[in-house]
């Protein structure tokens, strides 16, 4: 697993500090730390037109039955099913115009197709010192399989 954070760690390069600069900033509250270990679900996607996981920690990983080179190489709406699709664009639309929301639900689905739903969750935009956007990210500790 360590050669998983690392690979993570690369990924997310710079990136990495502004998922819980970000968190912090906006909500008032803090990550546990360290991220990777955290006792909570965290991932966090790009910018590109299709956003590109590049952080998700170890519990992440886990749920998501993937690998830390398959997770950071996967589009972030792979993780919802086709027909919540919609539903996730919409979410991220409200996150990247309110810069958080904290009370999200819905169904997810792992690398091998097993189904959860996630309740609870924090997303949020991630924000550098001035302001820019650098992507998205999501933290949970609640879902339910299916």
């Amino acid at each position: 697993m360590v050669a998983a954070e690392g690979l993570i760690a690369a990924s997310a390069g710079p990136r990495l500090g502004l998922i819980a600069q970000s968190y912090a900033r906006l909500t008032g509250r803090s990550l546990p730390e360290p991220l990777w270990t955290a006792p909570c679900v965290i991932l966090a996607h790009g910018t590109q037109d299709d956003p590109i996981f590049f952080y998700g920690n170890r519990l992440a990983l886990e749920l998501f039955e993937t690998t830390a080179a398959a997770h950071i190489a996967t589009p972030s709406r792979l993780s919802a099913e086709p027909v919540a699709r919609e539903d996730r664009a919409r979410l991220l639309a409200q996150v990247a115009a309110r810069g958080f929301i904290d009370d999200y639900a819905g169904v997810r689905v792992s690398a091998t197709g097993r189904r959860f739903r996630i309740e609870r969750a924090t997303v949020w935009n991630l924000l550098d010192a001035d302001g820019a956007v650098h992507g998205q990210a999501a933290t949970f500790s609640d879902w339910t399989e299916l």
